[in-house]
């Protein structure tokens, strides 16, 4: 190779990495700009509460859409708090309910947050949607937000009769008298019902203390209130259920007012 031909091509791969630095210095700047940087985190708990989601168990995307993890929203509100930018944490809530565990894995990561946190009840924040967000240092919601639902359902329909009118028999073989309890294509025996509610009792205790403990309320209140209706905002707040009514803006004014926080959410 000639000396001039070597030059040019030493001369071409100098331009290729010059330009691909470019385009990765401006795709970075871009990157950079869209990056959430305001001091307040927005997390979301819409949909039904579960302890994880995976795409790998559902065809269907709309049902992994319509559900909320506490194994993602816990994430999420350890990485807001342990953000040195982050002065805030926002949970915005809107939903039916769902599982026990999650409720109470999110309550406690919202109660052991280091920094402020609010709950913000949109349109649902019943159940155990509404278990979570008592790991609220506040809640907020609106006059027409259903709020509470303080209770736990195992309810479930019985097809035994539908399948003997079918031909359909049920074969049970279990290792246990208890097993298939709950099946239901199997009638449900008064021990089976028995010990059943007795397992709906216990979590239903386990979540009339924890309200009572997180809203720092009378625990026979709370127990009054436990029969699993839900209230709007208004009788919410005289009941103690939470803090304020409003919406997005009364949050942002809280949190402005109550720790000088700057009204720019970045949502997770």
């Amino acid at each position: 190779m000639k000396k001039r031909d070597a030059t040019l091509v030493i001369a071409s791969v100098v331009l290729i990495v010059i330009i691909g630095l470019a385009f990765w210095v401006l795709n970075d700047t871009e990157i950079s700009e869209d990056v959430c940087t305001g001091p307040i985190a927005g997390i979301e708990l819409h949909g039904e509460l579960v302890t994880y989601t995976s795409s790998e168990n559902y065809t269907d995307t709309e049902l992994i859409a319509d559900q909320a993890s506490s194994e993602d929203i816990v994430w999420s509100i350890n990485v807001a708090d342990n953000d040195p930018d982050v002065e805030a944490i926002i949970i915005e809530v809107d939903s039916l309910g769902g599982y026990a565990v999650p409720a109470e894995e999110i309550a406690n990561a919202l109660k052991s947050a280091e920094k402020p946190t609010v709950a913000l009840i949109r349109g649902y924040g019943i159940s155990a949607a509404y278990w979570a967000a008592t790991g609220a240092d506040w809640i907020i919601a609106s006059e027409n937000s259903e709020v509470g639902g303080i209770g736990i359902t195992m309810s479930y329909l019985d097809y035994s009769k539908q399948n003997k009118n079918e031909g359909i028999t049920y074969q049970q073989i279990s290792s246990g008298k208890f097993k298939d309890a709950g099946d239901p294509d199997k009638p449900l025996t008064e021990e089976e019902k028995a010990y059943l509610q007795r397992d709906t009792d216990i979590m239903n205790d386990n979540f009339v203390n924890e309200v009572a403990e997180k809203r720092d309320l009378d625990i026979v209140k709370v127990r009054a209130l436990a029969d699993g209706s839900s209230m709007l905002g208004q009788m919410a707040l005289e009941n103690g259920l939470i803090d304020e009514l409003g919406g997005m803006p009364e949050v942002e004014k809280y949190l402005e007012s109550e720790y000088d926080i700057v009204p720019d959410v970045c949502w997770y």
